[in-house]
């Protein structure tokens, strides 16, 4: 039996419909100890790394829309579970010794911010100075 064209097309509604029904956590847990920082890098992680790695992650309207929802909070859990600066200070001092290092080596190699994010938030993009000073402070 075929379906015709008509046919189809509802059920790509009906299911396009149905997957925003999905819920998604969008929460934000609390901040539990900040990241000393100087205000430059602070604001260069705000910028650019502080919505998938902490929790006070800005929630942009299309993290509502199924089914690319699922992929923001899939990268923002990650992000968070790998790094939170949200918690920093809970983190033992070989721990963030360690967390520097990959900062300093993802930023180097250009894997950090991820390219698929910097179309949709063009001022996470880091220039050569923002770089510049994440690595000092990395120890990069």
């Amino acid at each position: 039996m075929t379906l015709n064209r008509n046919k189809i097309i509802l059920i790509l509604v009906i299911l396009g419909v149905a997957i925003q029904l999905v819920p998604i956590d969008r929460t934000n847990p609390p901040v539990t100890g900040e990241l000393a920082a100087p205000p430059e890098l602070h604001g260069i992680l705000r910028r650019a790394c502080y919505d998938c790695h902490s929790n006070e992650t800005v929630w942009p309207w299309y993290s509502r829309v199924a089914p690319v929802s699922w992929l923001v909070a899939s990268d923002v859990y990650e992000g968070r579970e790998h790094l939170n600066f949200s918690i920093w200070n809970e983190y033992p001092d070989e721990r963030r010794t360690k967390l520097r290092m990959e900062i300093s080596k993802e930023v180097r190699e250009g894997e950090m911010p991820p390219f698929q994010y910097v179309p949709a938030h063009p001022e996470a993009k880091l220039s050569e100075g923002d770089k510049g000073v994440i690595h000092a402070w990395a120890g990069g």
